[in-house]
């Protein structure tokens, strides 16, 4: 546990002591505020006391922010060679995985802590429902943590930052799109199945205040198993070197 806890602090310190932290946190905010108070289905023009603006807009900006996040992690690593540094310490593959899970996980709650002034602000507006408040915060805080392992496991399969940022993209696109899509083309069990894929059912469950255990089980499913294939990745290329 100590030597995860130092891969993400070591992690967490390298975004800040560059831009990725900075230029993530600023756009982060900037869009969501924008479209959350000031265009389109804005919180005043649908005339409610409600974040549901900000939590739709968050699961398309995370979409893209995350594997952009992750892209790096694992990547830059194998094709500097500081992969080999860090796996010859004291720590295995499945503690360098989680550091780094951790650590992009950590930011991501920071970027969420810094739009409570949404929910501060929106209090003195009207009447809120507060149980949806915090329900749409765990909700992007588990679609993030989807969204982390499918970067991981896409950088640990390359060397390239731009190849493992599209293949997370690409990957994603077939949860948050492509399976919303074939569920309201099919009727019947596969329907319910393709239905039961779509990340956005499961968000959008959520952020209107319903934790269901399906859902829980659904996202900590695709976190496990993608944290699982960039272990299993790392674990491959150290038996090959």
């Amino acid at each position: 546990m100590n030597s995860i806890w130092v891969i993400t602090k070591r992690e967490l310190s390298s975004f800040f002591d560059s831009l990725t932290a900075y230029i993530l946190l600023t756009v982060f905010l900037g869009l969501s505020g924008f479209f959350t108070w000031l265009y389109g289905s804005d919180i005043f023009f649908i005339g409610q006391a409600t974040l549901q603006p900000f939590f739709s807009i968050a699961m398309w900006t995370l979409f893209f922010f995350i594997p952009a996040l992750t892209m790096r992690m694992l990547a830059e690593e194998k094709r500097s060679g500081t992969i080999e540094l860090l796996l010859t310490k004291s720590v295995n593959d499945w503690q360098v995985i989680l550091g780094k899970f951790s650590a992009c996980l950590a930011l991501i709650a920071i970027a969420l802590l810094l739009t409570l002034p949404y929910y501060i602000t929106l209090s003195f507006i009207g009447p809120v429902d507060h149980g949806a408040v915090w329900t749409g915060y765990f909700g992007m805080l588990l679609m993030s943590m989807a969204y982390i392992s499918i970067g991981l496991f896409a950088s640990s399969i390359t060397n390239n930052q731009i190849v493992a940022f599209l293949l997370a993209l690409f990957v994603s696109v077939f949860f948050l799109i492509i399976f919303d899509v074939l569920a309201g083309n099919f009727t019947g069990s596969m329907g319910q199945f393709f239905n039961f894929l779509s990340i956005s059912t499961h968000y959008e469950s959520i952020s209107r205040g319903v934790i269901d255990s399906k859902d829980l089980i659904y996202f900590l499913s695709i976190s496990f198993f993608g944290l699982m294939l960039a272990e299993t990745s790392l674990s491959k290329r150290n038996i090959v070197e």
